[in-house]
């Protein structure tokens, strides 16, 4: 394999990756009744438009055919992504979730 070619499988595995990280965020928040562009917005105000999470919320099922989707996972993989304000945003839902 060529170093081109290598360069390109490698941005390609880290992409479908990073969709499925967005994929598990968005599920995460179906299933804790709460809007993927809110909490993402709130975290990333100047990314408002952001098509791969869209292309994501269509990939979702509502949260009674999801599976079960715990805080430390959605919270892990969006620090394995260094998505730290999103994780910081999320953080706070999940207190806020606690305290109800």
């Amino acid at each position: 394999m060529e170093k081109k070619e290598l360069e390109q499988a490698i941005i390609q595995n880290y992409q479908k990756e990073e969709n499925m990280m967005i994929l598990v965020f968005a599920q995460w928040c179906i299933n804790h009744d709460l809007d993927p562009f809110t909490l993402y917005t709130k975290a990333y105000p100047d990314q408002a438009n952001n098509p791969a999470l869209a292309q994501a919320l269509e990939l979702t099922v509502s949260k009674e055919e999801a599976g079960d989707i715990s805080n430390d996972t959605v919270l892990g993989v969006l620090a394995m992504f260094g998505n730290d304000d999103l994780a910081f945003v999320v953080s706070e839902e999940i207190e806020k979730a606690k305290k109800k």
